[in-house]
């Protein structure tokens, strides 16, 4: 629409021509759409769970490293290191979920949860739409494991009593669950994208500019709420993973 605002390298500024140009995108581009196809292509394929698809991608990574002749043993243990605090952290969060969800229906939470979102006005429709606005302004303190092991197992009893298809449902939750990555203070991406703009960009102008995406989102929330065959359709018409798996 605008193509002055993302202008092309100007060619006194290139200093590489043709062929060696070629060779330095390509080699650049091809290795890195590899390591996306060991992630995602074969999960969309059904070749992989997303379990698989993640060590096929670590095993993808360090072969790219190698071949770039960047591994060491500093790397891999950065990387180890790094991978054992997240899931430190992640099994601290499903222990503190647990305990939570024990408690809470031990005294009788779960009950009156579901008499609270199945008696609300306009059914079905009534239900998802307080839901997904639930979740979208607790997803500004929460982050998406806390949602998912605590807040989740509170709706999908209710939402199961008024007749909703639950894996619909979780593909509206994961859709709405997205904007938590968007929008401050608690925004995943927001925080990789201050890590890498350089320090004349303010974290003003990144939080801003963050709105138009969390737009679509919401859009994107609307439309698996108004059309839901959209989603079913492509649910019907995708790859097939064993459940066993």
């Amino acid at each position: 629409v605008w193509p002055e605002s993302v202008p092309a390298l100007p060619k006194e500024a290139r200093t590489l021509q043709g062929w060696a140009l070629w060779k330095r995108c390509m080699r650049g581009m091809i290795p890195s759409l590899g390591l996306i196809f060991l992630v995602l292509g074969t999960i969309f394929m059904g070749l992989a769970t997303p379990t698989e698809a993640g060590a096929l991608g670590v095993v993808g990574a360090i072969a790219l490293a190698f071949s770039y002749g960047t591994l060491s043993w500093s790397l891999l243990y950065q990387g180890m290191a790094s991978t054992m605090r997240i899931t430190a952290m992640v099994t601290y969060i499903l222990i503190g979920a647990r305990v939570f969800s024990l408690v809470f229906q031990g005294v009788g939470g779960k009950e009156w949860i579901e008499g609270l979102l199945t008696s609300l006005p306009g059914g079905q429709l009534g239900f998802l739409v307080f839901v997904n606005i639930f979740i979208f302004v607790i997803a500004f303190f929460l982050d998406f494991f806390e949602i998912g092991f605590i807040i989740i197992p509170m709706l999908a009893p209710a939402a199961d009593k008024l007749g909703i298809d639950l894996i619909w449902f979780g593909v509206l939750i994961c859709a709405n669950i997205q904007t938590s990555f968007m929008h401050p203070p608690f925004g995943f991406a927001l925080f990789y994208l201050r890590g890498i703009a350089p320090r004349s960009i303010k974290t003003s102008d990144i939080y801003w500019g963050a709105i138009p995406w969390i737009g679509t989102m919401v859009i994107l929330v609307a439309i698996v709420i108004l059309w839901p065959k959209s989603v079913t359709y492509w649910l019907d018409k995708g790859p097939k993973i064993d459940p066993s798996k």
